[in-house]
């Protein structure tokens, strides 16, 4: 794209890389082979670069190869788990518990799950975003069969205690599911450290290709069939998930998820950091400015803020000539009204429907923060010029806002 803004919604999606791309293109043409085609060397071929793929997502988040199942993306993942574990433990309790602030994915998930006769528990969250682990212990009954909690937030990015909730679950016998689609590689994540025992994962959100992701299902939530598949045809990947693999983007999770671990950790403490001058000069040469969230632990790419006496849609209007950014999930975009994370943190309306979520990622520079914060800056300056709100505030009368 020639002229392009400034890119800064890297938590809707993220740029292929470059070496990623490079690992795929022989599977497009040269490699084109089913990989449940096991006679002959093109299937084997394909095969085999998908369980490389497979044990390289795998060494990622802490899991054995086999517990991988792919899927096309972390909301097939999500769904998987959710239904999943419902149908096979029917027997054994009908609760779910879950939190306000989860992906759309879990919630609506959960949701239709209700029409059908199941209990679910919506945990509130506090101001900063964050469930409290007492809050989940009341909430975990004998008929509660799984709890679902994520590890960074798509919205505010903050990123809940799941060492406290992952023991807590294992210690009432209950299955604990996490989306973990946001984060991954750049915040400290393994599946046993944890004690999760399934988790949901996104090759577009670690720089690797649209429609493909995995669920990590423990061995033992495998061995003992709680886990029931949701699509049928043919018995592939364990027999949870039927369908001709996806093998170019396959193999290019796999090589997104090396990259993240080999450079994942170096890569955080650089976005923090562009993150961090982003946020203090706004905070520092904007007045009635509101930072979303917890400022630590965070996303390390994540700003989410909000503006007082500006029109929301109008402030993200004039400012998409200069950056991409957005006012919450990609998720949510077809639904209107506030961001429902920001209300269930308790925002007020007026608050959230001026917020702007800036996604940071692998290729930001200083030089797009400091652009970005030029017209953020200057946009929200000239906005306020025009707002008879703030000349009333400016003049020291009462305003309700």
């Amino acid at each position: 794209m020639d002229d392009a803004p400034i890119y800064m919604d890297h938590h809707a999606t993220t740029p292929v890389d470059e070496r990623v791309l490079a690992r795929m293109l022989p599977y497009f043409v040269d490699r084109f082979g089913n990989a449940a085609s096991r006679v002959h060397a093109h299937g084997l071929a394909a095969r085999d670069a998908v369980e490389l793929a497979r044990a390289e997502v795998a060494g990622l988040v802490g899991a054995r190869p086999q517990e991988l199942i792919f899927t096309s993306g972390a909301t097939e993942s999500d769904n998987l788990a959710i239904r999943g574990v419902a149908e096979a433990r029917k027997a054994d309790g009908n609760h779910i518990v879950t939190v306000r602030t989860e992906h759309k994915a879990v919630l609506d998930s959960c949701t239709t799950l209700e029409r059908e006769g199941w209990q679910v528990t919506r945990l509130d969250v506090d101001e900063e975003g964050l469930v409290s682990p007492d809050s989940i212990a009341a909430a975990l009954t004998d008929q509660t069969v799984l709890l679902s909690v994520m590890l960074a937030n798509n919205e505010v990015g903050i990123v809940q205690r799941l060492a406290e909730i992952g023991a807590l679950a294992r210690a009432r016998g209950v299955l604990f599911h996490c989306d973990a689609a946001q984060g991954v590689g750049y915040l400290p994540f393994s599946v046993e450290d944890l004690q999760i025992d399934l988790a949901s994962f996104s090759a577009h959100k670690m720089y690797g290709p649209k429609g493909v992701g995995a669920l990590y299902v423990r061995r033992l939530v495998q061995t003992r069939g709680m886990l029931a598949a949701q699509m049928h045809g043919g018995g592939h990947e364990r027999g949870l998930r039927s369908g001709t693999l996806n093998v170019p983007g396959v193999v290019g999770f796999g090589a997104a998820a090396t990259i993240m671990k080999d450079e994942g950790k170096t890569e955080a403490a650089r976005l923090e950091s562009l993150r961090d001058a982003l946020r203090d000069r706004l905070l520092s040469e904007l007045e009635e400015v509101r930072l979303n969230g917890a400022a630590a632990p965070r996303h390390p790419g994540n700003l989410n803020l909000s503006f007082g006496y500006v029109d929301g849609p109008r402030l993200l209007l004039d400012l998409s000539e200069v950056v991409s950014v957005s006012s919450g999930a990609a998720c949510s975009s077809a639904t209107e009204g506030p961001s429902y994370v920001l209300e269930a943190m308790g925002v007020p309306k007026a608050w959230s429907a001026a917020s702007v979520r800036f996604g940071l990622g692998r290729h930001t520079t200083a030089d797009e923060v400091q652009s970005v914060g030029d017209a953020v800056v200057e946009t929200v300056s000239r906005l306020r010029e025009r707002s008879p709100l703030w000349a009333r505030r400016a003049s020291g009368k009462p305003v309700e806002w």
